[in-house]
C-alpha cells in the first residue's frame, strides 16, 4: 500500500511539506519581500537650498557664472557659484554634501534673496535648517516605494555614482572672469568657454577676450571653435536699450539721493616738493635688507594725503559727521572713527572702500590696507565689510589726468576732496628768480547745509599746511 495514505508517514515528510509551504509564502507574502529590503542605504529628501542674505538689505543679485551643474556631486565648502550684487560679488557655496538635482537661475538671471537658488539631494538628514526650503512637489525620500512588488532581488543593487561633468562643462561653469569681462564677450559675440585665460590663476581677461575675437587664436582653445554667430546689421544711429549693471544702478540711487545737498565748492594748491623729498628718502630704506619687516616695499602720496586728512579731522570733526534726518528736527552724528573712503575704478564700475580707524593706522598700515584694497578692486572682489561705514570720501583723478574737479557728496558724508594730476610749473622762488615747482590741486565739496565756507577754507588750509610741511605731519602721529 502506498506510504501516503497512512498518517505516520505524513508526519515523517513534515519538514518538506513545511519547506515547500513556506517558499510558496516567501513568493507570495509581501511584508517577507519588504524585510528583504531593510538593509539598503536610505535616500533623503531633495531639497531646495536658499540665496541666504549677503547684507546691507540687498534683496536680488545677478547670477554671475555656475560652478556647478545638474547631476553634479558637491560636498560642505564646493564653491556653487558667483554672484554680483550692486556693491560687490560674493562666491556662494555649499554647506551640505550631496548631488546637485536643479539650478534654479541662468547665469545673467536675477537671484532673489530667501528664494532657491539649487535643489539638492542631502546625503544626511538636516533639521531646522533656515537655508533649506520645503522639498520640491514630487520629490521622494524614500526608494522603497520603488521596489514593492518586485520579487526577482533580494538585495539592491549598489547606487550608480553621479556622471562626471565633461571637459567642456567644466569650462562652461567655471571660467574666471569679471562681470565686465563677460559683458565684453558678449558683446563682441565670443563663447567665453572656449577662451583660455592668461592671468593669474587662469583667470581671462580682456585682452584674451579682444585677441581671440580678433584672430580666432587656436592657441586659445584646445577645440574647434563654435560657429561664429550671425551678423547682426542695424541701421546706422539707430538707438539700443541696455540695461543698467548692479554697479550702475547702486550709483543711479545713490547720486539721485545727493541731488538733494547743496554742494559748496572750495579749491586749493598744494606744493609737493618737500613730501616728494621724505618719500625718496623713505623709499629708499625700504628697499634696503633690514626693512623685511614693512609691509610695503614703496610708498606713494595716497597713504601721506589719507594720514593727513585724518589728522586734520581731528581739529574739525565737524566733516567727520553726517545728518541725521529721521527725526522732525535734522541732528548732526559726529563719528569717533576716521573710515576715509578711496574712490576706485574697477572693472565693474565705480566703488568707494575704506579704511577702518586710520587714526590708529601709521602711514605704512595705511599704505598696506590701500594696497589690499586696490588688488581686490581689480578683480571684482572688494567685500561688502569693505564698502560699507565710510565717513569721509578722497576722489583721486590725478592718476588718469585732470586738475580740478567738482565731486559729488554721498548722502551719509558732508564732506569729499578731489585731488588732481601733480604737475610742474614755473613759480618765483624767495630770491625772486623762477623755479620749478611740483603742485597738485585739491577740490573739496561740502554740504553746505552744515557747512559753512569758513570752516571749510580752514579745514583745507590746514591740510595743505600738513602736506607741504611734512614735519608738521609726523610730529602729530602718534
Amino acid at each position: 500500500m502506498h506510504p501516503v495514505t497512512f498518517l505516520s508517514p505524513i508526519r515523517w515528510h513534515y519538514g518538506i511539506l513545511t519547506t515547500r509551504v513556506q517558499s510558496r509564502r516567501q513568493l507570495l507574502s509581501p511584508r517577507i519581500i519588504s524585510r528583504s529590503f531593510r538593509a539598503s542605504a536610505p535616500s533623503f529628501v531633495i531639497k531646495p537650498f536658499l540665496l541666504a542674505d549677503i547684507g546691507e538689505g540687498i534683496r536680488e543679485c545677478e547670477v554671475i557664472q555656475w560652478f556647478v551643474e545638474s547631476d553634479a556631486r558637491v560636498e560642505q565648502f564646493d564653491k556653487l557659484c558667483e554672484v554680483q550684487s550692486d556693491k560687490a560679488s560674493v562666491e556662494i557655496t555649499s554647506r551640505y554634501d550631496g548631488v546637485i538635482k536643479k539650478l534654479h537661475y541662468q547665469a545673467g538671471e536675477m537671484a532673489i534673496v530667501g528664494k532657491p537658488l539649487v535643489d539638492i539631494d542631502l546625503d544626511a538628514e538636516v533639521m531646522n535648517d533656515p537655508q533649506l526650503g520645503e522639498p520640491p512637489t514630487g520629490a521622494s525620500s524614500s526608494l522603497s516605494s520603488v521596489f514593492v512588488g518586485s520579487v526577482s532581488a533580494s538585495k539592491p543593487a549598489p547606487p550608480l555614482p553621479p556622471p562626471l561633468p565633461s571637459a567642456a562643462a567644466v569650462s562652461k561653469h567655471g571660467s574666471l572672469a569679471t562681470p565686465a569681462v563677460r559683458r565684453i564677450s558678449r558683446e563682441l559675440g565670443v563663447n567665453i568657454a572656449n577662451v583660455i585665460g592668461t592671468g593669474k590663476g587662469g583667470r581671462i581677461l580682456k585682452e584674451d577676450i579682444v585677441r581671440f575675437s580678433e584672430t580666432g587664436n587656436a592657441a586659445a582653445t584646445t577645440e574647434a571653435p563654435p560657429p561664429a554667430p550671425l551678423q547682426r546689421f542695424t541701421i546706422p544711429g539707430q538707438e539700443e536699450l541696455v540695461p543698467l549693471t548692479p554697479i550702475q544702478h547702486r550709483m543711479f540711487k545713490v547720486m539721485t539721493q545727493s541731488l538733494s545737498i547743496p554742494h559748496f565748492l572750495y579749491s586749493d594748491e598744494v606744493i609737493l616738493d618737500p613730501l616728494i623729498r621724505v618719500k625718496s628718502t623713505l623709499n629708499k630704506t625700504l628697499t634696503q635688507p633690514s626693512s623685511t619687516s614693512s609691509p610695503v616695499s614703496k610708498l606713494t602720496y595716497m597713504p601721506f594725503f589719507i594720514k593727513a586728512l585724518s589728522v586734520a579731522l581731528e581739529e574739525y570733526p565737524l566733516l567727520n559727521g553726517r545728518l541725521d534726518l529721521t527725526q522732525e528736527r535734522p541732528r548732526l552724528l559726529k563719528r569717533p572713527q576716521h573710515n576715509i573712503g578711496v574712490a576706485m575704478d574697477t572693472p565693474v564700475g565705480l566703488l568707494v572702500p575704506n579704511i577702518k580707524d586710520i587714526r590708529s593706522l601709521s602711514i605704512l598700515e595705511v599704505a598696506a590696507e590701500l594696497q589690499r584694497l586696490q588688488l581686490a578692486g581689480a578683480v571684482g572682489k572688494i567685500s561688502p565689510v569693505d564698502l560699507s561705514g565710510g565717513t569721509i570720501t578722497v576722489s583721486n583723478i590725478g592718476n588718469i589726468g585732470g586738475t580740478v574737479t567738482a565731486p559729488v557728496i554721498v548722502p551719509s558724508e558732508v564732506a569729499i576732496v578731489g585731488i588732481g594730476r601733480a604737475r610742474t610749473v614755473p613759480s618765483f622762488g624767495e630770491d625772486g628768480n623762477i623755479v620749478p615747482k611740483t603742485i597738485v590741486n585739491f577740490s573739496w565739496s561740502a554740504d553746505h547745509r552744515v557747512v559753512d565756507g569758513a570752516t571749510m577754507a580752514r579745514m583745507a588750509a590746514l591740510l595743505r599746511d600738513l602736506i607741504q610741511e611734512p614735519e608738521r605731519l609726523l610730529v602729530r602721529l602718534r
